[in-house]
């Protein structure tokens, strides 16, 4: 019975980082959802708009941001300069589709740490959040 009660409490132990997620694209979130979701608690939301709102309900457990450049209402890019008006220290990993290196300097200069090439795939996302929480083993 000792060992059962051990085990629940190095479950509880766990560190589950919360990261929250913009995209637009319903499968696109699934197939994040899929990579990270045993490893790491996520909020999805699918604008600009709705990335700040869920960053304010969330600032003080957020772990991280992945962030899609292009999605309706507000882009990315426009979201992460507001959302670094609150926060300097939270990673912000920007995904896009386009691999040109303006598209990569822009997503620099509004704010984010790293950009993903979509699409993204199991070993560049969990080798990206690696950095960020070098004790999750993936």
């Amino acid at each position: 019975m000792k060992e059962g009660s051990d085990m629940e409490n190095r479950q509880k132990e766990e560190f589950r980082p919360l990261i929250l997620v913009a995209e637009d694209d319903d499968s696109n979130f699934k197939l994040i959802k899929a990579i990270i979701g045993k490893k790491c608690d996520i909020e999805w939301a699918r604008s600009g708009e709705d990335i700040i709102e869920l960053f304010k309900q969330y600032r003080q457990d957020t772990n991280a941001i992945l962030m899609d450049i292009k999605m309706p209402v507000m882009n990315g890019l426009d979201a992460t300069k507001i959302i670094r008006e609150y926060s300097k220290d939270v990673p912000i990993i920007m995904q896009t589709a386009y691999a040109f290196n303006s598209d990569k300097e822009n997503a620099i200069k509004a704010g984010a740490n790293e950009v993903l090439v979509k699409p993204i795939t199991l070993h560049v996302l969990r080798g990206t959040l690696s950095r960020y929480f070098p004790k999750i083993v993936w």
